[in-house]
């Protein structure tokens, strides 16, 4: 894969931080904070991507109201333990 350079402004203690651990694990910081930036990347990515999929299925009404989950979790633990609410 081909590489890029950018710059990245970061606060003294996490730049010690940084050295400590390319110290410690015989890596450079330049590789550590690529690997770092590239997993932030893929769960922020996952994340956003699942709130926009939650959001399109609401506005389709696909959503269980408030009122259903609140019953649904009153009932844990009671005898009339209610099953898991489905949307409409």
């Amino acid at each position: 894969m081909r590489s890029a350079t950018f710059t990245v402004r970061v606060d003294a203690a996490a730049k010690k931080r940084l050295e400590r651990l390319a110290k410690s694990t015989g890596r450079s910081r330049s590789f550590l904070a690529a690997e770092a930036i590239k997993e932030y990347l893929d769960v922020n990515e996952w994340q956003v991507a699942g709130i926009k999929q939650a959001i399109a299925s609401l506005d389709r009404g696909e959503g269980v109201s408030h009122e259903q989950v609140k019953d649904w979790i009153t009932s844990w633990g009671s005898r009339g333990e209610q099953p898991t609410p489905k949307h409409r």
